[in-house]
């Protein structure tokens, strides 16, 4: 029951939060009931995706005792048993997948998708280069999927284009700060590591940085987007993606965080105001024709 706790910690639910996207910009945001079963489904998921922690930290605890930080986790340091967290994580998956099911179809069916990607992610296409980072891409669209799939509205191609390319942009910088911080010990941790290069990672970086700011500045400007919204507006929401990218890249790079994304958004205050104005903004513009 402990790890139980500990896998429904709101840090590992920040993630999921990807899911009120399509409702927000679905125009669905004060629309009921499908903003209240875009909440059902955003507990309902992180239900799920908690069951997916716990078996990624079972598969892993060899290596995570060794890690420098991964060996404070509580199966790693011994003060939650195998036994324990395949238990909790049974019975998170088992509620997740019911409920989903009782809530939406089709949202159970993401769900148990997500969780067998999630097997096949940890026992093998996590060790493989490139596809590992590529992988992470596709579990924040299956966020998208299933938040759009509960709000009853059509996903947006830009919507998937920016999810996914924030998605590689998080994934590669993850990797390059773990093969800074583990260095000549990467191999010992995750074999896929040792494939990899900060030089290869930082042009990987640029490429996707460019095409972040690029994509997101003629998602604003589209004709559809603007037939859509009624408003130009949403241009003013530019600088605060800007800002985003640029103080992440900040943070990881002179301030040498992990690169963690739910780590630096919890910590860092001029990250949180931002997406806070970032969200205002874009609420604003589609709501109330800004």
């Amino acid at each position: 029951m402990k790890y139980i706790i500990f896998a429904l910690r709101p840090k590992q639910w920040i993630k999921n939060l990807f899911i009120f996207l399509p409702l927000i910009f679905g125009r669905m945001l004060f629309a009921f009931p499908n903003n209240l079963k875009t909440l059902a489904a955003f507990c309902l998921f992180s239900l799920g995706a908690s069951a997916a922690y716990l078996l990624n930290d079972i598969i892993d605890v060899k290596k995570d005792r060794l890690h420098p930080t991964k060996r404070l986790r509580p199966i790693a340091s011994g003060k939650v048993s195998v036994r324990d967290a395949s238990i909790a994580a049974l019975v998170l998956a088992a509620l997740s997948i019911t409920l989903s099911f009782m809530l939406d179809f089709y949202f159970g069916c993401i769900v148990v998708i997500y969780l067998i990607f999630n097997i096949i992610y940890s026992k093998v296409l996590k060790e493989i280069v490139i596809i590992d980072v590529f992988c992470i891409g596709a579990f924040f669209l299956l966020r998208i999927i299933a938040g759009a799939v509960v709000a009853g509205v059509e996903i947006s191609h830009w919507i998937v284009i920016m999810t996914v390319l924030l998605a590689l942009f998080l994934g590669f910088n993850k990797r390059r700060q773990e093969l800074r911080l583990l260095e000549s010990r990467a191999a010992r941790f995750r074999n896929v590591l040792t494939r990899y290069n900060t030089y290869f990672i930082d042009q990987m970086i640029a490429v996707i940085t460019s095409s972040i700011v690029v994509a997101y500045m003629l998602y604003t400007v589209d004709a559809r987007t603007v037939a859509e919204f009624d408003t130009r507006g949403l241009m003013f929401s530019i600088p605060f993606v800007y800002y985003g990218i640029f103080r992440y890249l900040y943070l990881i790079h002179k301030i040498r965080r992990d690169g963690d994304p739910t780590r630096i958004l919890l910590s860092d205050r001029p990250m949180q105001l931002n997406i806070a104005l970032w969200i205002g903004v874009c609420i604003a513009t589609i709501y109330f024709g800004l």
